[in-house]
This record gives structure tokens, sequence and C-alpha cells, in this order.
């Protein structure tokens, strides 16, 4: 079921009323109502296969915890290393058995939400295994990891973010200042989505398809694109995700925190995709040893931990050297140290946000060859004005009705302005408000009235183009 669908909206609408009537009654009849909802949010888009290998997932947590908690010793080691063993060896073989046998041998499918399962069910029993987190039913794990909000695409949740909540008397007891948050959470990830994410993934989904025909003002536009595409398309997920959550009276983690107006490499990554990196720094890098132990094991250490990060994103040559070269660069940060410093900081943004658009090249690229080809046409292709066929497919509807009021309109300069509007709109929505949408609604403020009026009117529009919207990116990791 598709997060930016009117049959969402519904579904989640009855299940947020349906969840707080039952909750009045008992916490346990709230909780059922919940658990028979996100069965049928994921049934709805995984199926029941999908649906078992999770469930023998959620199994394997259970007992592998229970006799962490239970051993001593060495039996507690052999505990924790089989159950962690055992989520690992279920996320290998479906998404890169293709990768690692040359695509002699592949699953062809993966359960909806894998590689977000995984590491949270990971995170869970490391939590157990250090003595901070005991779990108390198994009921309440299945209910956390299956919490249809987040079980697609995240964010991934530490124990303590979702399991005391579950415990507590707000949990499917929203206040009015919850719902209000709620909405406006799900009316902004909704136009980020519907709006922005999906009009540019259409001009870098044209740009990719015939790259011969790129100019190098052209190439920079796809380049660019697919940048906000990225960030709009996840960022929105995750409003709308934190949104779904208020509605039910939970609070999900912080994901992102403005991470274009970093002013380093290491500074982005403690604002994009909060929940994964806080999750590979502390059972990746940590248990590697961090940097207590000098320099060159410490670069090792980072280098380990992007590598890890870029091929749990994908099953490719093109995530790895994505992963890489963020790791590299973090290192480079690392030895110039403080002299990177006394840099100005509209220097150190430029050189952070450039590095940012070249490394999503090959996260976007269908191989390392067409990566290398994009960039070569960037750097050493003819300047030209942008051309107008990247616009073709985007707000088509839109575009015929101006055509109709204004008939007259050469479709060149009509595409121009669609470029300038939409590439003008993403980069002041990315780079210029000091707190995202998600930031605000932790201390929620209703918003002056314009605002209301505005996110009112962008959040219709998108409702009425939902018909043709293309699932979320990150779904597919």
């Amino acid at each position: 079921m598709s997060f930016q669908s009117l049959s969402f909206l519904a579904f989640l609408a009855l299940t947020a009323i349906a969840c707080g009537l039952l909750r009045r009654r008992s916490a346990l009849a709230g909780q059922a109502a919940l658990g028979a909802a996100c069965l049928i949010f994921y049934l709805s888009g995984g199926g029941w296969a999908a649906f078992a290998v999770l469930c023998a997932g959620c199994a394997v947590t259970a007992l592998a915890a229970r006799a962490v908690d239970r051993a001593e010793g060495a039996a507690r080691r052999r505990a924790f290393a089989a159950g962690s063993l055992y989520h690992v060896a279920v996320l290998l073989a479906f998404k890169y058995t293709g990768f690692f046998t040359g695509g002699a041998l592949s699953i062809g499918w993966a359960p909806l939400g894998l590689s977000f399962f995984t590491f949270q069910q990971l995170w869970l029993l490391r939590e157990v295994y250090m003595g901070r987190f005991t779990l108390q039913s198994p009921w309440a794990l299945a209910l956390a990891s299956f919490f249809f909000p987040t079980v697609t695409s995240g964010p991934i949740l530490r124990p303590s973010a979702i399991f005391p909540q579950m415990a507590s008397d707000a949990f499917l007891r929203p206040d009015w200042t919850d719902a209000a948050a709620g909405l406006y959470g799900i009316c902004c990830g909704t136009a980020k989505k519907v709006l922005l994410a999906d009009p540019l993934g259409a001009v870098v989904g044209s740009g990719w398809s015939d790259l011969a025909s790129l100019s190098a003002t052209d190439a920079w536009l796809v380049i660019l694109g697919y940048t906000m595409q990225l960030y709009f398309d996840f960022s929105g997920y995750c409003d709308i995700a934190a949104g779904a959550a208020r509605l039910l009276g939970v609070r999900l983690p912080l994901n992102f925190d403005s991470p274009y107006r970093s002013l380093s490499v290491g500074e982005f990554w403690k604002r994009w995709h909060m929940t994964l990196t806080t999750f590979l720094r502390e059972n990746v890098y940590f248990p590697l040893g961090g940097s207590r132990r000098g320099a060159w094991r410490t670069y090792r250490n980072i280098l380990i931990v992007y590598l890890v990060s870029g091929f749990w994103h994908g099953a490719g040559w093109t995530f790895l050297v994505w992963g890489a070269l963020h790791g590299l660069a973090q290192i480079a940060e690392r030895a110039w140290g403080s002299r990177r410093e006394r840099l100005p900081g509209w220097l150190q943004w430029g050189l952070t946000f450039l590095f940012v658009n070249i490394a999503w090249v090959f996260f976007r690229a269908p191989s390392l060859g067409d990566a290398l080809t994009l960039l070569t046409t960037a750097f050493t292709g003819g300047v030209s004005l942008p051309g107008a066929w990247l616009m073709q497919s985007v707000f088509e509807r839109e575009t015929a009705a101006v055509g109709l009021l204004v008939p007259t309109l050469e479709s060149a300069w009509l595409a121009w302005g669609k470029m300038a509007l939409l590439y003008g709109a993403a980069c002041a929505a990315a780079l210029l408000p000091a707190r995202s949408a998600a930031r605000r609604m932790e201390d929620f403020v209703p918003p002056p009235a314009w605002r209301t009026a505005l996110l009112a009117l962008a959040a219709g529009w998108a409702v009425l183009s939902f018909t043709g919207i293309t699932t979320f990116i990150y779904s597919n990791f």
C-alpha cells in the first residue's frame, strides 16, 4: 500500500480511529487493532511469503534474546552470534546471491523492507547483549518490527526509541498536538514526494535514458536533479512515516536535519539518514575499535563502515564505489584537520555539496561506465541552453492547461520556465530552512495562517496528482 495514495490516507484514518476507540477499552484491544492493521498493510505490499520470512526473523530474535538473557560467558556470546548471523545470512541470501555468483544464481525477490528489518533486529540483539535492553514479550517485538509507518523503509529504530513508547499510556492515545503535528508531517512529506521528488525524477530519468544527447549543462541538471530527488523522496517518506506514527501516539526519531546545509561530509552524515548513521557507528564502528587505536586503524574503520553502508544500499559495484567515496572523503577531512575549518564557510559548503552531488552519480548509475560517462560529459561537454526535452514528462497536465490559456507560448520557453520553477523551489526548500519539517514536528507549534494555507494548497495539489506517482526510492533497498 503506497503512502502516496488515497487508499493509504483512508487506511490510516480508519486505523487511527479504530485503535483510539479500542484503546479506551483496554491497551490489549488497541494493540490488537494495530496488529491487524500492520498485517493488512504488509500483506498488501509484501505478500504472505515475505511476511513468513520476517516472522521467522522475529522468532529467531525472540529466541536469541531470551538465550542471551539467560546464559552467561561463552554461551551468551554464542547465542548473540547465532541470532546475528542468522539475520545477516538471510539478508545476504535474498539480496546478494546474484552479486556473489556473478548472476549465475539468484533468488529473484526479497521481502519488502528486509534491509531495514535486518538492521533493526541486529540492533535489538546487540542492545540485549550489552545489557541495555530486555525483551519483555514476542508480541511487543512483532508489533515493533511490523509497525506499518516504518516497516518498509525505516527509520531504523533503536529498541529504546520504540518499546518504552509502546508500553506508555500515550501509546494509541494521541493528543491534539500529536494529531496536528501528524497531519503537518503527512502534508509536508506528500508535497515533497509528489511535487518535488517525482518531477525531478522524471528529469533525471530522461537524462539517464539518453546520455549521448546531454550537454554539460544538461548533465549538471541531471546530477543536481538526482541530488534533490533523493532527498525529497526519502525525507518525504520519513515525514509521512513520522506523521502517521504521531497519529498513533508514537514519536519516531529524527532522520533528516537539513543535510545539504552541511559544511563537511562528516557533518552531512550527522544530518542525513541519521538512524542509519547511528546504527553503523554503534554496531560497526565502535566494535571495530572506533578511533581508539591510532590514526591508521581509525581510517580503516571509517572506510569499512561506509563500504558496509554502500553494500547495504544495493548489491552492485556502483554502491560500493559510492560508499568508498564517502569513507575516503571523511578520512581526507580528518587528515586535513583544523586547517579545513579555516576556510570560509561558503567554500566549505561548496566543496561538500559538490562532492555529495558527484558521489550520488554512482548511487544512481546503472553501471560504473554510465557514471563515468555522465561525469565526463559534465566536466568536458559543451555548454548550451538546457535541453527542453528533459522536461517533456514533467507536470504534463499543468503544462497542457497553460498551453490552453496561452496558446502562443513556445514549448521551449514553457519547458525552461518549468525547469526554473522546479529547480528553484527544490533548492530553496532543501537549502534555506534552518529547521526541517521533522524538526518542527518535535515541539510542534501551529504555523502562521499564511503558511498553513500554502501547505494545504500544496498538499491538495499533491493529492490531485496521485495518479502515476512512483514508489519511494528507499523501498527498493
